[in-house]
């Protein structure tokens, strides 16, 4: 399968985890020019097939967009592979259960396996100290860089009343702990609501975390993701043919 149709079914799998909806976006770099980055057009993820996909080089100028509109927050994947040669791949999403951990104090805080990656660190992007008034969106190469410095070497970022971003040296990295940090954000809002005022929680330390995150590619889990989104995909063209009879 190509790099094209691999990223195009990021985007299902993501809509169908419920991490991005009718916004958000995931990236690739280029597996020809590593100068260069791969990135749906302006539309709804679930919506994505591969002759939707641009090309970019990472000023976030699109080779040739074909009279389509390109996203306005492309400059957060372009920013990112400049400062991160290892990354290979960048999601962007609005994810529900995280968005809370950005507008509090609370930090995230590792206590699922899954997402032991969690305790590398997720700083929080504050878009208000590199601009104020903003409409919180990453349109500007500018913001682009802030948002980078803030990620640093860290696996994601939030992004204070907005969402958060996940990288991964593949793309079923980038996915997979895009999918986890949901599911690790959402069961710290349970045990903290059982643990209640004082009580106690016992997180994954550092040892733990040491020892887990090497092996989280998320490679079965993202073959699983993948037959199923294609099984999906494979039924909407069946039923387009249908009506078309």
């Amino acid at each position: 399968m190509s790099q094209l149709e691999d990223l195009a079914i990021a985007y299902r799998v993501l809509a169908e985890h419920g991490v991005i909806d009718g916004y958000g976006h995931v990236s690739v770099r280029s597996e020809c020019d590593p100068s260069h980055y791969l990135l749906a057009r302006s539309l709804a993820p679930e919506l994505v097939t591969v002759q939707d996909i641009i090309e970019y080089d990472l000023d976030s100028k699109p080779l040739d967009a074909g009279g389509h509109e390109s996203v306005r927050e492309r400059f957060i994947h372009g920013e990112i592979y400049k400062s991160r040669p290892e990354i290979m791949a960048v999601v962007h999403n609005h994810s529900p259960s995280v968005v809370p951990f950005s507008v509090t104090t609370q930090p995230l805080r590792p206590l699922f396996h899954m997402a032991a990656f969690v305790g590398q660190g997720i700083p929080n992007f504050e878009i208000r100290d590199a601009e104020d008034g903003t409409d919180l969106l990453v349109k500007t190469p500018y913001l682009g860089q802030a948002l980078a410095r803030c990620l640093g070497d860290k696996p994601a970022a939030l992004m204070r009343g907005h969402g958060s971003v996940t990288v991964g040296e593949n793309l079923p990295r980038a996915v997979g702990r895009s999918i986890y940090l949901e599911m690790s954000a959402r069961m710290q809002m349970q045990a903290m609501m059982i643990a209640g005022p004082g009580g106690e929680i016992t997180w994954i330390n550092e040892r733990e975390v040491a020892a887990s995150v090497p092996v989280q590619d998320y490679g079965r889990a993202w073959v699983m993701w993948r037959a199923n989104a294609l099984e999906r995909m494979r039924a909407e063209k069946h039923a387009v043919k249908e009506e078309r009879k």
